[in-house]
């Protein structure tokens, strides 16, 4: 059986982890992430924020209670930066751009994006295409925190992430979502950190080519104002 996560970094304050897809933050139908790291770490782990159950890649967890509510505190007042990649078949309306609007419960367990801006969503992508892979490349930046967003702005933006059936995305053996990179500054101290995906077919050519070379450091881009180079393939 496949490991739910790996160790990335183990510092005195919080512990982040590689989660691996298909594992289940919260304790639902058995032990969640939290639970599963505090048996194989051997201490008591604080949750402060949560990916998706699909969703691969990089999470935060605290070792003690001051430092979650530490950092809860930097990721409710939008001080984490995180980006993702993710990964479409069919091509965006747009190669980049903000997506914002309110979010609301559809069918089924899924969101819809609303036309409203009372609490919106706020997400900018970049996303690449290449001509000897199948797929677009999409790294994403969420300036909110809400439930599905970057799945449910990839859809609006007409590139629904691959594997992703519950916003008709394009069949493939996972949801191609991965929470790529994360920085941070906790007691005067800048932390920042990348996980490429290792998890799926498509992952595995991406990572085979040169795709997220100019992607390394996605805090280094120049956010939103960042323009593809012109020698990349459209």
């Amino acid at each position: 059986m496949p490991s739910a996560f790996s160790l990335v970094v183990e510092t005195p304050g919080f512990v982040l982890l590689n989660k691996a897809a298909g594992v289940s933050f919260h304790s639902d139908d058995g032990p969640g992430l939290a639970v599963l790291a505090e048996q194989q770490l051997g201490y008591k782990l604080y949750p402060v924020h949560r990916l998706d159950k699909v969703t691969s890649g990089l999470i935060l967890l605290a070792r003690s209670s001051d430092v979650a509510a530490q950092l809860t505190q930097l990721f409710s007042s939008h001080q984490v930066e995180k980006y993702y990649l993710a990964l479409s078949l069919t091509k965006p309306a747009k190669k980049q751009g903000w997506v914002k609007g309110d979010m609301a419960p559809a069918r089924r367990g899924a969101w819809k994006l609303l036309s409203s801006q009372h609490n919106p969503a706020v997400t900018y992508f970049i996303s690449r295409g290449f001509e000897n892979l199948p797929f677009r490349v999409f790294l994403v930046k969420p300036y909110s925190g809400k439930t599905h967003q970057i799945r449910v702005a990839l859809k609006s933006a007409g590139a629904a992430i691959a594997g992703d059936a519950v916003y008709q995305g394009s069949s493939a053996d996972r949801v191609y979502l991965h929470a790529y990179a994360l920085r941070f500054c906790l007691h005067n101290t800048e932390y920042h950190y990348v996980q490429p995906p290792t998890e799926g077919v498509l992952y595995q050519q991406l990572l085979q080519s040169d795709a997220l070379q100019d992607w390394m450091q996605p805090w280094q881009l120049n956010w939103p104002q960042y323009t593809l180079p012109k020698q990349v393939s459209e």
